[in-house]
Formats: C-alpha cells, structure tokens, sequence
C-alpha cells in the first residue's frame, strides 16, 4: 500500500484537472498577415474600420426600383416601369432614380440615390423596348444590404480568444484588416524517457527496444491544439540525465511535455525530476481515468508541466483530454473549436467503475457503437477507431443499447 499512495499522493479527477489546474501562463502577441491568420487566436478584439459593405449593395441581379411604384403589381395587374439604363459595377451610380423608373442592376453593383429595393430579374418581363412589368411587389429593402448591414465601424468582426476561421478571414479581408495581433504559438518541449525507447528512425531497434511511436503522435496534437512543438529527444530513466533534460527543456518552452518510462521506477524518476524542477511544484500525481492513470500535472517557475503515461494509447487518450486544453490555455484560447461528434448507439455492455472516468475507443457502422479493447501499449485499438465515448465518474456502466456521443477522430 505504501508504493501506491506514494506513486499517486494527489490523485484528481479530470473535471478537477480542466478546472483547477490554471497555470498563468500566457504567450506574447505577434503581427502576421491574413495568409498566416488561420487558426491563429486574436490577442485582442478586431473591430470593423468603417461600415461593412460601406455603400447599399444588390444581391440579386434585376432592377433597382423605387419600392412604392411596385405596390399591388401582379401577374394579372402588373406594374410598368421605364427602364432608365443599367448601372455600371464598381462606379458610384452618378444619377438618382426619379419616380415610374428602373434602372438595370447586377448582383454587387451599388445603388442609386433614389432606389430603396431591388426587383428580380424573374419578376419582371419586357413589356415593350425600354419598359418592364414587374409581377410581384417589392418591400423597402428587398433584394441588397444596406451601408452597415454586414457591420458598423467599431463592431468586433472576430474576438479575441477564439481561433480564426476561413469566414472570419473573409470578414477581415473585407474590413481591409490585412495584418492582425494573435497571440504566439505555445512552444511545447516534448521530452521522451525510456532505456528501451529508440528513435523512429532506427531500421532495427533490437532485442527488448521499441522505436518512439508517443512524441510524433503527440506531436500532431499539439500541432492540431494551436502549438509549436519541440521534439527535445529522448533521455534514459535517470535522475541525472532527465533532471538536465528537463531544465533545458523547461527555459524554452511554454508547456512541457514529459512521457515518462513505463515502469512503476521510471515513473518515480519522472515524478522525482519534476519535483525538483522549480516552484509551486506538483499539483496531481494520478487522474481518476482509465487509460491514464499515472499523470502528473505540475507548474515549475511559471512553466506548466504535463507527465504522461508511458504507454503510447494512455499518453494520446490524456493528451486529448487534458493537455490539448492546456496548450490551448497558455496560447490564450477561450473558445476551443468544438470537436466533431455523432450520436451512436452501444451495441454490448460496457463496465466502468464508479469515481473513474472511462475513455472507451469504438467503432461506429450505421449508427452503432462498437467498443474495441486491448491493453493500453497497444495504439493499434486507437488507429483502428472512429472515435471515442466517456463513461463519467459517476457511471458503474453503460448498458446495451444506450445511446452514446461519439467524439469522433
């Protein structure tokens, strides 16, 4: 009992780990250009310079018409007006459109003083050379935008804290916003221990080694939480080497990344080295989660520090759920993406126990759920799922056919 109350003497949940760990820290701001702004995370509020689209604009192609001259028109009753000229896109119309008139106006062309409505183009017939029928009445406002309709000068086109869009980037370009302050890339040092782990690129790892499948795959989701990752290699399961490792790690990075050695040893090492690595220390050593057990949670002089499992399929299911929030905190985010789900149904029982959150990969066929399992090294149970579901803490189970949210991959 003694081994594990001291391999897990702070053991949380994953609600109390999202809410309660908050480290301070923020990264600065940087100036890119729109090519460059997608995904990025404003550092403050970008407001509209002027009115958006600055000028009444028509959106359908047809006739600008003073709208009171189209009342109670019909196919049977139809209203005649004389067909002025058409205006020119992309010139400031230089007349104003008097009263029994239409002018010929295409879709993005500016109105003229005078119109208050735009007719379509289906809704009207040449009755005779230079005059039209319209068949259907407009209302004041129909068919363009008005000066300020898209935005008013001073309205916030995109806030800060949630990612740029595409439509957002499209409402910039508008607004003629072609530089913008977002906050820098977290930098993620990824550290990778283990005497058996080699680098992927060994041809033959040999007898009792394994190549480094944890950092490349962290490596994405770092990329995917709006991060910067630094692969800093891998350091074999002792103090001294893992402590330097660490230090360096830690003085050039936002958040660090540690997956410790598989071993209960190796983990204590792990544990040992970030204890020491700086102030306030560790906040948990255990996550009531399965797979992911053994995490460590710690802030180290300002710097966050995450110690994940050893074993590959544990070290991703936490990252997703716990470090990719964090990477997106120090980068500022306030509002993640939403992740993409579907509701499935549970085609065999699932047990759980109760105060554990579960993290089951399935397959979904047609709206079914099937759960695949098999032991935590394994990351051929996570490429060969469609997503996941969560059994909460709360839960002794989930029965057969309960319908699930699948967070799909």
């Amino acid at each position: 009992m003694g081994a594990v109350h001291k391999e897990f003497f702070t053991v949380r949940t994953v609600a109390e780990a999202l809410a309660g760990f908050r480290p301070e820290r923020r990264t600065g701001s940087e100036r890119v250009g729109l090519d460059d702004a997608a995904g990025r995370v404003p550092a403050s509020p970008l407001v509209a310079p002027h009115d958006l689209p600055g000028f009444p604009r028509a959106t359908v192609d047809g006739f600008a018409v003073r709208a009171a001259d189209t009342y109670g028109a019909s196919e049977g009753l139809p209203a005649y007006l004389e067909v002025a000229g058409r205006i020119q896109m992309g010139v400031e119309p230089d007349v104003e459109l008097a009263a029994g008139r239409a002018l010929a106006i295409s879709t993005g062309a500016m109105l003229p003083r005078g119109a208050d409505a735009v007719v379509m183009v289906e809704h009207t017939a040449e009755a005779m050379p230079g005059t039209i029928e319209v068949v259907k009445p407009a209302a004041p406002g129909d068919g363009f935008v008005r000066t300020d309709e898209d935005a008013r000068a001073g309205d916030v086109l995109a806030p800060a804290g949630r990612p740029l869009r595409a439509q957002d980037l499209g409402m910039l370009a508008a607004a003629g916003l072609v530089e913008v302050d977002v906050c820098a890339r977290p930098r993620v040092a990824i550290v990778s221990t283990g005497d058996e782990v080699v680098s992927p690129d060994t041809a033959v790892p040999g007898p009792a080694r394994v190549r480094d499948a944890t950092a490349p795959a962290l490596a994405a989701l770092v990329r995917e939480a709006g991060g910067e990752p630094d692969l800093r290699g891998i350091v074999p399961d002792d103090a001294a080497s893992l402590g330097r490792a660490l230090t360096a790690a830690k003085d050039g990075a936002d958040v660090v990344v540690v997956s410790a050695g598989s071993s209960v040893g190796a983990r204590d090492v792990t544990a040992a080295a970030i204890g020491r690595l700086g102030e306030p220390g560790i906040w948990c050593h255990g996550l009531a989660l399965r797979p992911g057990k053994p995490t460590l949670l710690a802030e180290c002089d300002g710097v966050p520090v995450i110690g994940l499992p050893g074993n590959p399929r544990s070290a991703l299911v936490v990252f997703r759920l716990v470090g990719m929030p964090l990477v997106r905190l120090v980068g500022s985010v306030t509002v993640a993406p939403p992740e993409p789900t579907v509701r499935a149904v549970l085609d065999r029982d699932l047990p759980s126990s109760a105060g554990r959150l579960d993290v089951v990969q399935v397959r979904v066929t047609d709206g079914v759920a099937t759960p695949l399992f098999g032991r935590s090294a394994l990351l051929s149970v996570l490429t060969a799922a469609d997503g996941s579901i969560v059994v909460p803490e709360e839960a002794t189970g989930l029965p057969a056919g309960t319908e699930v949210d699948v967070t799909l991959y």
